[in-house]
């Protein structure tokens, strides 16, 4: 229970990957230390006219493509126009990637979409160099230490917007000042500029309908907003002589923990998951020509994967929004994105819109980045410490089907339909009250298509508690998804497969090896929307 008096204390974290900085340090982040603000005023104060000599663009782990991105036709255009070598570079850090808790599947995807890139890019005889960090320290020197041996004259990049990866940004601007050397950085993920959508005071929005109706009312007036980025022009063929050493440089394995378990699993993965810009375009012109029409009516029903399956394609950019949104205008007769038109493509939009309204947000709350809830006086609840619960929670044997089944898919196809990761998520921070941070955690070490602002979001606690059943009797009517992904229940008959514990005689269970409930969900849910009460009560953030 919550002290009747003073500051409640915050939720203690002994795992190292659930730590976080105090309440009041997020609040310092959020206002008079904000690394975006200091990224853009430090992007003003540069001098961004040097004499062009050789141009750099950088690739980041969100922009993994040659297609309309926004830093790449901008560093060629400068090339083309000054008549000097383009050359790209990315930073691959495995500390990183442990760090952040990329899936074995993302990691493989990247890379594999990275050497395909390079070979998009070595037929127009521009080099894609492979720096790899072995410390977090050194990704800041590395870059400058090509910048000085190539003489470089502009850095061209896209803006990621979580904290490190600004404050890793903010640094080499300080370490270009006493250089002749510019930094450019270019709004590339999203439509709008993170921040700029505000309300009437003049204030950024920070709820999504808002957002969502003013990002329409802008698409509509600026239609032009969706034109994508032209390619990038090819070098003269005399550079892959002069940077010979700089083509054909093999791309590093991902770490040894971040390897899958077995050559099948791979071979799995890599056929659900094909990387690559082409794959992602046959993929978006098969969703737009057979899937989108029904995409309103099936979107929450899991059964009738009626969802784009391009989310991992998004979140490494190996296809850009701009780019898929292009291609729905253009599928929706060049209407916008509105009710009159294909009702499927104006669902599927706001979808899109979504991942944009995420980012806007972490630029606004920076501390979203940083293992703290966007309500900071959920950091004050005190957690169970369930360690069977978690087991069964991961395993996918809560004694739920409809949870179940959404686990047993993220663990096979290290992806989950949106409607189970609200559902999981829900179940794990309420029902089980397990640090919703632990299942963040985990949800980024499988699935393929992580995106921390899409992630932090999608796991952000609040009082809503998802009944599992009544999720289940409404997005999966006839259980086709639940004896899919949970096979023990494939015999159960009816509405018994929602909730077999209650609704089947205790012989008719005992038969089926599959486990009772962990908890009881009313019990459960009561104890949790209690325990936020008393603990959030005298919380001072």
């Amino acid at each position: 229970m919550a002290p009747k008096s003073g500051k409640h204390p915050r939720s203690p974290s002994a795992d190292d990957n659930l730590r976080r900085p105090t309440t009041k340090r997020a609040k310092e982040v959020d206002t008079k230390d904000n690394p975006y603000e200091k990224l853009i005023e430090a992007s003003k104060a540069q001098d961004k006219s040097p004499k062009p000599s050789a141009i750099v663009h950088w690739f980041r782990e969100q922009d993994i493509r040659l297609q309309d991105n926004a830093a790449l036709s901008a560093a060629s255009s400068k090339a083309k126009d000054a008549s000097v070598p383009l050359l790209t570079i990315f930073v691959f850090s495995p500390l990183d990637m442990e760090w952040h808790g990329l899936s074995p599947a993302k990691i493989d995807f990247i890379l594999e979409s990275l050497k395909l890139l390079q070979s998009e890019l070595e037929e127009l005889h521009i080099p894609l160099v492979p720096l790899t960090a072995n410390r977090r320290v050194d990704k800041g020197k590395m870059v400058m230490d090509f910048i000085k041996k190539h003489k470089v004259s502009h850095v061209f990049a896209n803006f990621e917007y979580e904290v490190d990866e600004l404050r890793r940004d903010l640094d080499l601007y300080k370490r270009l000042k006493s250089e002749e050397t510019s930094f450019e950085l270019f709004h590339d993920q999203t439509v709008m500029e993170p921040g700029t959508l505000t309300s009437g005071s003049g204030a950024p929005m920070k709820v999504f309908t808002p957002y969502h109706k003013a990002w329409l009312q802008k698409v509509g007036r600026q239609p032009e907003l969706l034109n994508v980025y032209d390619d990038p022009a090819a070098n003269d063929k005399d550079v892959s002589t002069k940077y010979k050493d700089l083509f054909g440089q093999k791309f590093p394995e991902a770490p040894k923990s971040k390897q899958f378990q077995s050559e099948s699993e791979r071979k799995s993965i890599r056929q659900l998951w094909p990387a690559g810009h082409q794959a992602a375009m046959k993929r978006l012109d098969h969703f737009l020509g057979k899937k989108v029409e029904t995409y309103k009516a099936n979107r929450s029903t899991p059964a009738a994967d009626n969802s784009s399956r391009l989310s991992a394609y998004f979140s490494a950019g190996v296809l850009s929004v701009r780019q898929a949104l292009s291609a729905a205008r253009k599928a929706n007769d060049d209407q916008n994105f509105e009710t009159s038109g294909n009702s499927g493509i104006y669902s599927w939009a706001r979808e899109l819109v979504f991942r944009e309204f995420y980012r806007h947000m972490l630029i606004i709350k920076p501390h979203n980045a940083m293992n703290l809830p966007s309500n900071l006086k959920f950091d004050f609840v005190q957690w169970e410490d369930d360690e069977e619960g978690w087991k069964k929670w991961c395993k996918g044997k809560t004694g739920m089907p409809f949870i179940d089944a959404g686990m047993r898919q993220l663990n096979t196809e290290s992806y989950m339909h949106n409607r189970l990761r609200m559902n999981t998520a829900s179940y794990l921070r309420t029902n089980l009250l397990i640090d919703y941070r632990k299942g963040e955690r985990y949800f980024a070490e499988h699935l393929i298509d992580w995106d921390l602002a899409n992630n932090t979001n999608g796991w952000e606690p609040s009082y809503t508690v998802f009944n599992p059943v009544v999720q289940a009797e409404k997005c999966d009517p006839d259980g086709e998804y639940i004896r899919k992904w949970v096979p023990e229940l494939n015999n159960v008959q009816g509405k018994a497969v929602f909730d077999p514990y209650h609704r089947l005689s205790k012989q008719e269970f005992e038969k089926l090896d599959y486990p009772a409930p962990h908890v009881d969900f009313k019990e459960s849910r009561q104890r949790c929307l209690q325990r936020y009460k008393s603990d959030m009560a005298d919380a001072d953030p």
